[in-house]
């Protein structure tokens, strides 16, 4: 049964924070960097320390009208493979920086859309890192893909060259739904890119869908859930679209007239939750579900399931290494991020030099906060007080926060006992909000976000 939904929830519902997929967030990630210093960091990295990749390629054949991804739409192979060609030598340089080999344990390829890649890309960018970091045996090696895009060939691409998760973007099924954002791909096509993938080994299939977009209502997105589910797909994220055309231009070729209002939002969101769950899938987190026996599922029944750039993840990682234009890495010491266009990301490379153009030092309150927000997005309950003490941070430092908190629980989203933190089951919606009240980079409103729910 939803859960309802009155005006005081709406309010709470409409208002903008972040999606804490990090934090501090991306729009504070303002300290001068630059590739000297985080040569340092790669050359610090404890000898344990296991690594997690990312690899970002910006390209697409068309942008899509709802798109808040770092891409552009090209036709031509030429600046795809010399796209390729520097990511190579941005990887090499990497390697070097660190002096030694690195265990991985997770790698992750995403766009843009990196399928446009030739096979020959995939072969000699795999072979680099094959030669130069140590693969765990049970590392997650997943890609994202459109659809469209997907070929026998592609297909069996992928598994020589170890990725055994993929997933795909779907959004919505509906016709009128693909037509207004500017995604048209029938069932039946991604049905066939299933069987492909399918039939070279890659079974471990996650379908991105959307709620929120213009034209969309319950029965359309019921379906669509429907037609996801039959193809099987071992996990489903379901995101809520972020309009926020102030960053993303070509979300103005959307009709905001046709998106749904925020108590129409919230419906969505938990229809279809409810909707997954009776098809046995388990929720996970605010907005990612699993069938019984994905390591996702495991993770969040066990606890140990993380939250990072690319949402619920399994990954246990001691250091995310971003490559690619815009891409975002995690070190001990703190955030940093590539260059955000291509010429410059390419001019620093070719002069050997690591492309780091800004990023973010973390003070141990970070640190403790980072860990307090996750834990929250991840569990929906936190204990203040035993994570200032792991950081041996004193909880009084915190107060202000808590007191942020109270029209939170007077209005019934969140109880508080004592130093604990917790949102009841029909409440997680509104996780993004509680989360909100301790970051302490927010009050500057050094940036828009989108509504909460």
């Amino acid at each position: 049964m939803l859960p309802i939904m009155d005006r005081k929830l709406a309010e709470y519902a409409a208002r903008p924070v972040p999606r804490y997929t990090s934090y501090p967030t991306a729009p504070h990630f303002k300290d001068q960097i630059d590739g000297t210093e985080y040569s340092a960091w790669l050359t610090a990295l404890p000898d344990q320390a296991a690594l997690s990749l990312y690899l970002h390629i910006p390209y697409c054949t068309a942008i899509c009208h709802y798109c808040g991804c770092h891409t552009k739409a090209t036709l031509r192979e030429a600046p795809v493979r010399a796209y390729a060609e520097t990511l190579m030598a941005e990887l090499r340089l990497t390697l070097n920086a660190l002096g030694q080999k690195r265990t991985v344990k997770h790698i992750h390829w995403g766009g843009g859309t990196p399928s446009l890649l030739r096979r020959e890309c995939f072969e000699e960018i795999a072979e680099i890192i094959r030669n130069g970091f140590g693969i765990l045996p049970d590392c997650e090696h997943a890609i994202e893909l459109d659809p469209r895009t997907i070929t026998r060939e592609l297909a069996t691409t992928l598994t020589e060259i170890g990725i055994n998760r993929v997933s795909l973007g779907i959004q919505d099924f509906n016709p009128d739904v693909q037509l207004a954002i500017g995604r048209v791909q029938p069932f039946a096509q991604v049905e066939h890119a299933v069987g492909l993938l399918k039939d070279a080994g890659l079974t471990h299939i996650c379908f991105d869908l959307m709620y929120g977009l213009p034209h969309q209502g319950n029965a359309a997105l019921t379906e669509t859930i429907d037609r996801a589910v039959r193809l099987q797909p071992s996990r489903i994220a379901l995101f809520g679209y972020a309009h926020v055309p102030w960053m993303k231009k070509h979300q103005r070729l959307i009709d905001t007239a046709a998106l749904p209002g925020t108590e129409a939002r919230f419906e969505q969101a938990e229809a279809a939750a409810d909707r997954l769950m009776g098809f046995g899938y388990h929720r996970i987190g605010l907005d990612h579900f699993a069938l019984p026996g994905d390591s996702l599922a495991d993770a969040s029944s066990n606890g140990r399931l993380r939250r990072n750039f690319q949402g619920y993840t399994t990954d246990p990682a001691d250091a995310l290494l971003g490559f690619g234009v815009s891409s975002i890495g995690k070190l001990p010491q703190g955030f940093v991020q590539n260059r955000t266009d291509i010429r410059n990301w390419r001019q620093d490379i070719d002069a050997g030099i690591l492309p780091i153009s800004h990023g973010k030092r973390l003070r141990t309150d970070d640190v403790m906060r980072s860990d307090l927000i996750e834990e929250l997005m991840c569990r929906f309950e936190v204990d203040v007080e035993e994570i200032s003490n792991r950081h041996d941070i004193n909880p009084a430092s915190l107060q202000g926060s808590l007191n942020a908190l109270h029209p939170l629980r007077e209005d019934g989203l969140i109880e508080i006992d004592g130093s604990r933190i917790k949102l009841s089951p029909d409440r997680r919606a509104f996780v993004r909000l509680v989360a909100a009240a301790f970051d302490a980079y927010l009050p500057s409103g050094a940036a828009r976000h989108s509504a909460a729910v």
